[in-house]
């Protein structure tokens, strides 16, 4: 049986390394002039056209990533995933809630590419 339609609608956001936070948040919002959106934890949000940017540092020890993560976002995460397993894609972990936001709940899923490139699927759940 074939596996269903994976329906990649768009890049729903894009993780940014940054050697501090709060310096970074002003570059982008002050300089740049993106509207900024929330904190969670030590992660900052911006909004770049339908693009969400994530701004965040490598926590302390470990070696800081070579690449940004691109977060597909898709309608369903969990059909999304079953079908990249039987494609034999290389999951880090499975799917999972992120944050509960007022209007929706925030789920990823993070997988390798063929490079070993960390990527994502992101999906809201509206409430």
């Amino acid at each position: 049986m074939a596996a269903p339609e994976l329906e990649i609608s768009k890049i729903g956001q894009i993780a940014i390394n940054v050697q501090d936070v709060d310096r970074a948040v002003a570059f982008y919002r002050d300089v740049l002039e993106l509207p900024f959106l929330f904190r969670f934890g030590g992660l900052a949000f911006l909004q770049c056209g339908q693009v969400r940017l994530l701004l965040e540092q490598p926590p302390n020890g470990q070696e800081e990533l070579r690449n940004s993560i691109l977060y597909y976002q898709v309608a369903d995460i969990q059909q999304a995933y079953a079908t990249l397993q039987e494609r034999g894609v290389d999951f880090i972990d499975e799917p999972h809630m992120i944050a509960k936001m007022p209007d929706h709940d925030l789920w990823m899923v993070f997988f390798h590419d063929s490079e070993g490139n960390t990527v994502a699927l992101m999906c809201e759940v509206r409430q």
